[in-house]
């Protein structure tokens, strides 16, 4: 199978997480016979130092051409009083409009071996598996009319939290359908009590539920769901929420893991004929400068964000599974990095899964 994947390393950690993920990439192509046809491009603050924008046109065609997009991080310290236009995030909300990916899979999952890593008592968070599903291309990110106006005492600031109906279906069914191959449970998060668009988002989900009777539905105000992430995460199996609430919610995720660099995501668009999605996969961490070119970053959310590429953009599954094997097996050994605290780099955990591949690979 050839493999058309364009990789945008982007800024801080997002290039050395790159590296390690392409390299796990080659092995496993290798190793089950796949054609990589990898090309690379400029994004966020690296794009505006190269081409004055954070999402060049260039960019924007190879993205378009590409079966799967593979992205590190972006943000520099540099740009943050900046304009909106010319921060280094804006390409990032840029290429998911442009891919048109509406639903983002951030998968949250305790590994018995980070028990002690994780800030959480251990009886917590052991057994705690679930996937929060973000809505990505609406709400107060994407809402008009936006903007500062004004000055002195009249200067104002303005977002509109906006959500239409398709905006709802279309990724409450990717949520039930997710959930029906999982332990069949949504869990719809909102401010229903408070917001009128909560409130259309939790009437449409109610709709959507009613076509998978298979699929056992409650709801929860996002200020409770983020308590009781803490205090009863193995709760959740599938977690519904619009944008804003699931770029929260799942950062506080990551606290069940050990470390934030552990979480991979995938954002997930359309279906194309061949039944595969149109995909822009990235580790959820930030791009940490302040580690930049240390060897400290943690590069096991950006392989299991290749994980989840071979899944559902190519849906490779089996691949996708070796990978997450040869992950579990470096996890168990202890060559991690030091937020999971090891005394591994970034460079010997990305060649320790490919290591692990290959016996994973040679095993089955």
């Amino acid at each position: 199978m050839e493999l058309k994947i364009l990789i945008l390393p982007g800024d801080g950690i997002g290039t050395e997480v790159t590296i390690e993920a392409v390299k796990v990439l080659r092995e496993v192509s290798a190793r089950f016979g796949h054609q990589l046809k990898l090309s690379e491009g400029l994004l966020g603050g690296t794009a505006i130092h190269q081409t004055g924008t954070p999402f060049p046109d260039e960019t924007r065609r190879l993205a378009l051409e590409a079966d799967a997009t593979l992205m590190g991080a972006v943000g520099l310290p540099e740009f943050d009083n900046a304009p909106p236009e010319l921060r280094p995030e804006r390409g990032l909300l840029g290429i998911r409009k442009a891919l048109e990916v509406f639903a983002n899979l951030r998968p949250v999952r305790s590994y018995r071996t980070l028990l002690d890593a994780s800030p959480l008592k251990n009886h917590l968070a052991d057994g705690a598996d679930m996937v929060i599903v973000r809505e990505l291309t609406g709400g107060l990110y994407y809402g008009t009319p936006r903007g500062i106006f004004g000055t002195g005492a009249e200067e104002r600031a303005v977002n509109t939290m906006v959500y239409t109906r398709p905006e709802i279906e279309r990724v409450s069914h990717v949520a039930f359908q997710l959930a029906a191959k999982r332990r069949k449970k949504v869990t719809s998060v909102d401010k229903s009590n408070v917001l009128e668009n909560s409130q259309l988002w939790r009437k449409v989900v109610c709709e959507v539920a009613m076509g998978y009777p298979e699929v056992a539905l409650d709801h929860m105000l996002v200020d409770n769901c983020a308590m009781q992430l803490v205090l009863n995460p193995k709760r959740f199996d599938v977690l519904l929420t619009e944008n804003l609430f699931g770029d929260i919610l799942s950062d506080e995720g990551a606290v069940l893991t050990g470390s934030i660099g552990m979480l991979p995501s995938a954002s997930i668009g359309n279906k194309r004929p061949s039944g595969a999605f149109t995909g822009l996969y990235e580790p959820v961490h930030g791009s940490a400068p302040d580690i930049a070119g240390q060897g400290k970053a943690n590069p096991f959310g950006a392989v299991g964000s290749v994980a989840a590429m071979l899944e559902y953009s190519f849906g490779l599954t089996e691949e996708a599974g070796a990978i997450y094997r040869a992950m579990e097996s470096v996890l168990d050994s202890g060559h991690v990095t030091a937020d999971l605290k090891g005394s591994s780099n970034t460079g010997q955990v990305g060649d320790a899964v490919c290591d692990s591949l290959a016996t994973v690979v040679a095993a089955k």
